[in-house]
Order: C-alpha cells, then structure tokens, then sequence
C-alpha cells in the first residue's frame, strides 16, 4: 500500500505543480468531501483493485486518469446552464480541461471520458479506464454514506 500511497503522492506533487489540481480543493463532490479528496481517494482505490486483481496496467496512467478525473474545475452544487446535467457531462469537460492543462494521454482522455458508465451509455474500453470506473464508484458511495451518518 505505501508504494501506491507514494506513486500517488508524486503524481499529485506533479499535477498541483504544472497545472490547477489544487483548485479542485474549493469544490465539494460528495457529502462534505472536496473534489481533491475525492480524486486522490479514486487513485488509491484503483491501484488497490489492479494489485489485488493482479491486473497488469500502466500504473502511472491510472493515476493520472483517476486524479484527473473529477477535474471539471466548477460546483456543480450551484444551479447553473453550463452544468446542468452534470452527471451525463462532467466526463467531457474534464477531459478538455486536463488536455489543456496537462496535454494528457489517450489511454488518460479513455479513463476520464468513460467513468460514469452505465450513466454514460459508452463503456470504458482499456482495463485501466473500468478500474477508475469501478473505484469512482465504490468511493463516492463511502462518501454519501459517511456523510448520511455523521
């Protein structure tokens, strides 16, 4: 676990670094969990499941993909046109952004376009992009949740 805690870690000193990860602090996505948070909580959960599935993938872009996979860069809290229908749209607009702010791969666009599958009807095509999928899931529910019962 601390390897993929650290492999994390640097891939978030670099993001924060180079572009605008940190902004992503100054949103809530789930309950009162930051969409940072979040992010880093998705990357975690994505190494896990290819380590404990012994499922072979390129490390470094299912980190990258699954911290920038959230990276929409606005509440969606906020009544607002431009993100009405978040959920089915989100997808794209983090991938715009971090292609222009990281200039990301395409195996990285794969992961952040298709996480919101079955909401978004397109299935994620790589191994790396279902894990960031799966673990998406599995996060924000442990984020509603928690904050249900607190």
């Amino acid at each position: 676990m601390r390897r993929y805690e650290n492999a994390v870690k640097k891939e978030v000193r670099w993001l924060e670094y180079i572009g605008n990860l940190s902004d992503t602090k100054q949103y809530i996505q789930h309950g009162d969990v930051s969409v940072y948070d979040h992010c880093v909580s998705v990357a975690l959960c994505s190494c896990m499941i290819a380590k404990k599935l012994g499922i072979k993938v390129n490390m470094r872009s299912l980190i990258r993909g699954a911290l920038l996979h959230d990276y929409f860069l606005y509440d969606w809290h906020e009544p607002s046109d431009e993100h009405r229908l978040h959920g089915f749209f989100h997808p794209a607009k983090a991938m715009e952004n971090a292609v222009r702010d990281y200039g990301i791969s395409d195996l990285e666009k794969k992961i952040i376009l298709r996480h919101m599958f079955p909401l978004t009807v397109i299935p994620p095509t790589c191994r790396e992009a279902w894990i960031v999928c799966i673990a998406d899931k599995i996060c924000a529910t442990k984020e509603v949740y928690e904050g249900l019962i607190r």
